[in-house]
């Protein structure tokens, strides 16, 4: 068992840990509500298609049948 070569593998992954934890106290601090007119490309991502879902045009149904033959 190398002692040296599993301390060295541990600070390299604590290194990178710390990173990570950075990374993501950055995004925390940077979160809240913008102002104003979102980019154009996250308004891309999250815009939604308006109108009936696909596939349920022109659908006929027993019961609007029914009731147009009485």
């Amino acid at each position: 068992m190398d002692v040296t070569r599993i301390l060295t593998e541990l600070r390299q992954e604590r290194e990178q840990l710390e990173e990570a934890i950075m990374s993501l106290e950055r995004l925390a601090r940077g979160r809240g509500r913008r102002r104003g007119r979102p980019p154009s490309w996250m308004s891309e991502i999250t815009q939604r298609k308006r109108g009936r879902p696909p596939g349920s045009k022109n659908k006929t149904s027993s019961i609007p049948k029914a009731a147009g033959q009485i």
